[in-house]
């Protein structure tokens, strides 16, 4: 683990754009558990990829139209009990990180894993991140 006073920058870049951080495990099952709507999971982490493609790839990707309706980060690294309570909604994913999420009433729908982040711009995985809240982010049509 890192010093926190090295870390607040990271976790501040996330929570500036409104993004809920959770640092316990209950508060991880509060906010994902029997939840309407959809939430975004940001897996955040002290390594280059995240500074320099995710966190600016989730910010880029908070402009669009539609966007899910609460988004959460755990740090992984740092706050080890909620990111392990985070990991465990993943379901069918090894834990990597960076790593973005979006769950639907507690389901997952979509997942980024670090393959998908590390080599690639921030423009770009902004772009698979709005067509994921396009896909996922919409609320249904009323019948």
């Amino acid at each position: 683990m890192y010093p926190e006073i090295m870390v607040i920058p990271m976790r501040e870049e996330l929570t500036r754009l409104g993004v809920e951080e959770l640092r316990a495990a209950a508060d991880v099952d509060k906010a994902l558990q029997n939840q309407s709507g959809t939430t975004m999971v940001v897996v955040n982490s002290i390594c280059g990829c995240a500074a320099g493609r995710m966190r600016p790839a989730v910010r880029l990707a908070l402009q669009n139209a539609a966007k899910p309706d609460k988004v959460v980060t755990v740090f992984a690294g740092q706050d080890k009990e909620a990111t392990d309570r985070a990991r465990s909604y993943f379901t069918g994913y090894p834990p990597t990180s960076p790593s973005i999420a979006i769950l639907r009433g507690g389901q997952l729908v979509y997942m980024m894993q670090r393959s998908q982040i590390e080599t690639r711009d921030a423009n770009a995985i902004a772009g698979d991140l709005k067509a994921a809240f396009d896909q996922h982010c919409v609320p249904a049509p009323a019948h």
